[in-house]
């Protein structure tokens, strides 16, 4: 277990490149850690990068992205590759991170986890390790239907008042997921609230990542 803080400092703005194969992604697997961001390093950019926005999808993805990262958004980048489908359209989603997100040149990436039961996550996670060689970059966890939850190792403590605060922006920007058994407040609070306990936090909420490599 490792907890971590934000110590980065590179001589300019820290940029942080958020990654989501769907459009509530980011919001639901780090939300909480980019609010934390957003609110100690104000000159901080956040680059978005959603690949399946479609549809009313879209709006809701640009809505998210702005609640969260406020005036410290740069983007949205919304594409439109169908949901389910990502791992068949492989090269096509490749070009993306080779034309237009290395370029970015972020200090640190969130990206889904690398073994995230969802195929179109787990290729987003796989191409963000074949395009980033040289950077901090930590694997978000999605609670979902198959039960895929794991041991990650490095947590990020967030105020009860940030997770209030995930938890409403989410309910705002997603309308089309309200319907689904899942996609409820008291599911995203018990496990930041479970990730707290297990990293000790004082305040006893936390998000966790997954990552293969930290350099200290």
């Amino acid at each position: 277990m490792m907890t971590v803080g934000f110590g980065l400092n590179s001589g300019r703005p820290l940029r942080v490149l958020c990654m989501g194969a769907h459009s509530d992604d980011i919001e639901i697997g780090c939300g909480g850690t980019i609010l934390r961001l957003a609110s100690e390093y104000p000159d901080c950019e956040f680059h978005w990068v959603v690949f399946s926005a479609v549809g009313e999808r879209r709006a809701e993805a640009e809505r998210a992205a702005r609640l969260f990262a406020g005036s410290q958004l740069r983007g949205p980048v919304l594409k439109e590759f169908q949901d389910g489908f990502m791992p068949y359209l492989g090269s096509e989603v490749k070009t993306v991170f080779e034309k237009e997100l290395k370029l970015m040149a972020p200090d640190l990436i969130f990206t889904h986890h690398g073994n995230d039961a969802h195929q179109d996550h787990r290729l987003i996670s796989q191409l963000t390790w074949n395009t980033f060689r040289d950077h901090l970059i930590l694997e978000y966890e999605i609670p979902k239907y198959d039960g895929d939850l794991g041991r990650p190792s490095v947590f990020v403590p967030v105020a009860r008042e940030v997770c209030e605060r995930k938890v409403q922006h989410l309910a705002e920007a997603f309308e089309s997921q309200r319907t689904k058994r899942w996609f409820e407040r008291e599911t995203f609070l018990a496990l930041m609230r479970l990730r707290g306990m297990e990293c000790a936090t004082p305040g006893g909420y936390a998000e966790a990542f997954y990552s293969r490599k930290l350099v200290l």
